[in-house]
């Protein structure tokens, strides 16, 4: 099992989770970060982390989240890797409601 980042994390990008991961999993994108899913060791620090319940324990994925298993797997592979925190995008507060934010996903 691995934790997933989901679209909740898109264009807020708040980097709370990254500090807690003792194994330093987390890769970043230009408005969302990621998980990678053979580094994640399960032990579930970021979770309570993420001020927007944007990450969540694989088997918990619900069935229209399942996409993000495999995105997380494909970005960690191309996107750099992230271990300390970071200032959240100046509007990331504005983002936090807004529901069906795949489309903003920037690569």
């Amino acid at each position: 099992m691995t934790f997933v980042v989901t679209e909740s994390c898109i264009k807020c990008k708040y980097t709370d989770c990254v500090e807690v991961c003792p194994v330093d999993c987390f890769y970043e994108g230009p408005n969302f970060l990621v998980i990678h899913p053979d580094e994640c060791i399960d032990c579930a620090l970021c979770e309570p982390e993420c001020p927007v319940d944007a990450i969540l324990a694989e088997d918990d994925l619900e069935e229209g989240q399942m996409e993000f298993l495999e995105l997380n797997a494909e970005l960690a592979e191309v996107w750099p890797n992230i271990t300390e925190r970071k200032d959240p995008p100046e509007d990331a507060d504005d983002w936090v409601d807004v529901e069906n934010k795949l489309q903003h996903l920037e690569r």
